[in-house]
């Protein structure tokens, strides 16, 4: 790689930085053409990808540069967590969960907290809960002699029964990320989104949306489900002033809602549907 070559990248990444993507883009993969391969610029460029719905591509180039030369564990952490991203928007959310589990088992960080808990939210949400065939009940009583022994098996869980440990995963690996940080906004809305998507109680999600509220004011994901309790008491301003400012943030694939989404809301709470 030659010397303007970085010159090119540093010019890329300011470029983005203001927010001209397009001119960003363009020399980023020029400077990649010509053999950049620097984690700063890598993660900026698959960043910008990302949130422009690439996911495949992102996915590919993140793979590609895994093991570029001088990346330090905070920069690691961050090329799983872009690269769990862009499996959950591809549609393999278990392949990202595993990632980060295993990055997990090696360091606890503030970003796969924030990650892991709201991709178990995602997983494990009452809208994707399957239909189990199995009736509910208590298990069968295993033989008294099968039950016996060092060598006995383990016997599987019932689709039915992963659920329900999958879910009590969730919540306990949520609740230890405040633990970790009780002043990390993004978990106190986890917590909340967990409540109020996964177990159905709205009530008891309302306190953490407002806890993560008073932390973060413009995080876009608790603005939104703020909102719903807003228009639920009739205060369709209140409502409607807590998804403009939604619609102002920085949207990523890791957010609830995406722009489109809150922009609908907006115009169905104005009547302009």
């Amino acid at each position: 790689m030659g010397f303007m070559t970085g010159l090119k990248a540093a010019r890329a990444y300011r470029l983005q930085q203001k927010g001209q993507q397009d001119e960003a883009l363009k020399l980023y993969e020029e400077a990649f053409s010509e053999g950049l391969d620097d984690p700063r610029y890598n993660l900026a460029y698959a960043l910008m990808i990302t949130r422009r719905g690439e996911y495949q591509k992102a996915k590919e180039f993140l793979v590609k540069h895994q093991k570029a030369p001088g990346m330090t564990q905070d920069q690691r952490v961050t090329l799983l967590v872009d690269y769990a991203a862009c499996c959950f928007r591809l549609g393999d959310i278990d392949k990202g969960i595993n990632t980060l589990e295993q990055q997990f088992r090696k360091t606890e960080t503030g970003l796969l907290y924030q990650t892991l808990g709201y991709l178990y939210v995602e997983k494990y949400d009452a809208a994707n809960k399957p239909a189990f065939d199995e009736p509910a009940g208590e298990p069968e009583e295993a033989p008294a002699e099968a039950a016996e022994g060092e060598n006995a098996e383990e016997k599987p869980l019932s689709p039915r029964e992963a659920w329900e440990a999958g879910v009590k995963k969730a919540e306990d690996f949520i609740r230890q990320s405040i633990e970790y940080d009780d002043a990390d906004a993004i978990c106190l809305d986890n917590m909340g989104q967990y409540l109020y998507r996964v177990q159905g109680d709205r009530e008891g999600a309302k306190k953490w949306f407002e806890k993560a509220i008073a932390i973060k004011d413009k995080q876009i994901d608790t603005l939104y489900f703020l909102s719903r309790y807003d228009e639920e008491a009739g205060n369709k301003e209140a409502a409607i002033e807590k998804l403009e400012k939604a619609a102002g943030g920085k949207f990523s694939p890791l957010n609830y809602c995406n722009r489109e989404t809150v922009l609908k809301e907006i115009a169905r709470l104005k009547g302009e549907n």
